[in-house]
């Protein structure tokens, strides 16, 4: 059977972005060899539970919104766009449940900023005084480059011939949609790509910090390969890895006591 995968509805607030962008989530994970599972954010946190245990992995999307800065310790900035409390209510359900059971996570854009505030870091509210045009749009194939770490997991994704080692890192051309992007990680992450020209984080990976980053795949990135994914061997094997790591996942063994 094909693994199950769950992906929120990006958005409360626009329709007309949920239905350009869910659908191409949903199709490369199809593409890859999964079933993608919308997970509504206007239903009971009841109804939505019972959903996200029907599913072996969860891939948090981009939005339009940006994560509220009062979850990270600051106040918002004139820049920085409105939250959107029920996706990340929903987001906070699928994280948390993944963590439990260490499903495979694989987050993008502001799925990747909110999961890294989950897990205890920060944002950079603003990006717009960096020479990189980071929210260079999807009409932008390629906006910039990557540099990344050839010992890291998504490293070890990447295609040679589309990622050329210079200067001791992997450098992937990449999209980029984006005006936040991750200040301090998040317990347990390892920044495994910036933006070379200002520093940027522009992925990180790694499980929870306790249980180290082998036995649970956990791997964001701020750029969305799910657009890229006809022109970019990398991208499939993004999806290709994440959507294995699905089929294979098992439950953790519960224990429980008796007195």
């Amino acid at each position: 059977m094909k693994p199950r995968i769950a992906i929120p509805i990006p958005t409360s607030t626009d329709v007309a972005y949920n239905q350009r962008s869910w659908p191409q989530y949903a199709a490369a994970v199809e593409r890859s060899g999964g079933l993608p599972v919308e997970i509504p954010i206007d239903a009971t946190p009841t109804a939505i539970a019972n959903l996200i245990n029907t599913c072996q992995a969860v891939l948090l999307p981009g939005s339009p919104a940006d994560v509220n800065p009062q979850k990270y310790g600051q106040e918002p900035i004139p820049e920085c766009s409105p939250a959107d409390n029920p996706r990340e209510n929903v987001d906070e359900l699928l994280i948390q449940d993944a963590h439990n059971l260490y499903k495979p996570i694989f987050a993008i854009c502001f799925g990747l900023q909110f999961l890294n505030v989950w897990r205890g870091g920060t944002l950079v509210q603003d990006l717009s005084i960096l020479p990189v045009n980071h929210a260079a749009g999807k009409s932008v194939a390629i906006a910039h480059s990557a540099a990344i770490a050839p010992d890291s997991l998504l490293g070890s994704l990447l295609d040679p011939s589309e990622a050329p080692e210079q200067d001791d890192f992997l450098r992937l051309p990449i999209n980029s949609s984006h005006h936040q992007a991750i200040g301090i990680p998040g317990d347990g992450f390892r920044v495994a790509a910036r933006c070379p020209q200002d520093g940027v984080i522009e992925a990180v990976e790694g499980g929870q910090a306790s249980e180290g980053a082998t036995s649970h795949f956990v791997l964001g990135v701020q750029w969305h390969p799910e657009r890229s994914y006809d022109i970019s061997q990398s991208s499939r094997t993004l999806f290709d890895r994440f959507v294995a790591q699905a089929a294979a996942w098992t439950p953790r063994p519960i224990h429980t006591s008796v007195a």
